[in-house]
């Protein structure tokens, strides 16, 4: 399932992550903390994302990021709600 997100909002879960939420979640899943932190930071160079499923369309309020695979996302607003 994919989900749309503005910039904005993309933004404001990045930043409401508990300390050391990358590398809880890197564990919790089994994959490296370089691959949660580029989802949450992919940025395109030369128009090819850093990081595939992670989308960036241009728009206001900074644009949309849409999310192909949730499973980081998910654990990420497990651990914000946690707070």
């Amino acid at each position: 399932m994919k989900k749309r997100l503005t910039y904005n909002e993309f933004r404001l879960l990045r930043d409401n992550l508990p300390h050391g939420a990358i590398d809880t979640i890197a564990n919790r899943l089994g994959i490296t903390a370089d691959e949660v932190r580029f989802y949450f930071h992919a940025t395109a160079e030369d128009g090819v994302p850093t990081i595939s499923g992670v989308h960036h369309e241009e728009g206001p309020d900074g644009g949309f990021v849409e999310l192909d695979d949730l499973t980081i996302l998910d654990a990420a607003l497990e651990l914000i709600n946690k707070k």
